[in-house]
């Protein structure tokens, strides 16, 4: 008696429609942009810009400028459905006097960032390092 309820039981989680909840897997789903502002800091001037970013099927990424420049970011990261994401930022030094103890132009670098989003907009932090802020906007 009890197999037959745990069939029964999977039978209709099987059949069930996905709630609303698992169904928002993809509905960051788009083209968005990433605006990173980092404020003075440790010595280091105060930057921000923007960076062309895509999400499908809840994978994030944003890339800005060529690999191999000065000045390249990558950012890549997953989109939780209910809109918590972490994410992995690394690039290149573009100029001295905006990075932490003035690393010459070219020198490499990585950092996390966490963040949340909403259907239309999103927020997050930098985790290590100096602080910055991530705004994330759908185009």
């Amino acid at each position: 008696m009890r197999i037959g309820y745990v069939v029964l039981t999977l039978a209709m989680i099987q059949a069930a429609p996905m709630s609303a909840n698992s169904q928002s897997a993809n509905r960051f789903d788009g083209s968005w942009t990433t605006t990173v502002s980092c404020p003075d800091a440790a010595g280091a001037l105060g930057y921000s810009f923007d960076v062309p970013t895509t999400i499908h099927d809840g994978l994030l990424h944003g890339e800005r400028m060529r690999e191999g420049e000065p000045g390249h970011l990558l950012l890549d990261g997953q989109i939780q459905p209910d809109g918590q994401a972490r994410m992995y930022a690394k690039g290149l030094v573009g100029a001295s006097q905006f990075a932490v103890g003035q690393a010459p132009k070219g020198t490499d670098y990585g950092y996390h960032v966490v963040a949340t989003f909403q259907d239309a907009s999103g927020s997050g932090k930098r985790v290590e390092g100096r602080p910055c802020d991530r705004t994330f906007s759908r185009r």
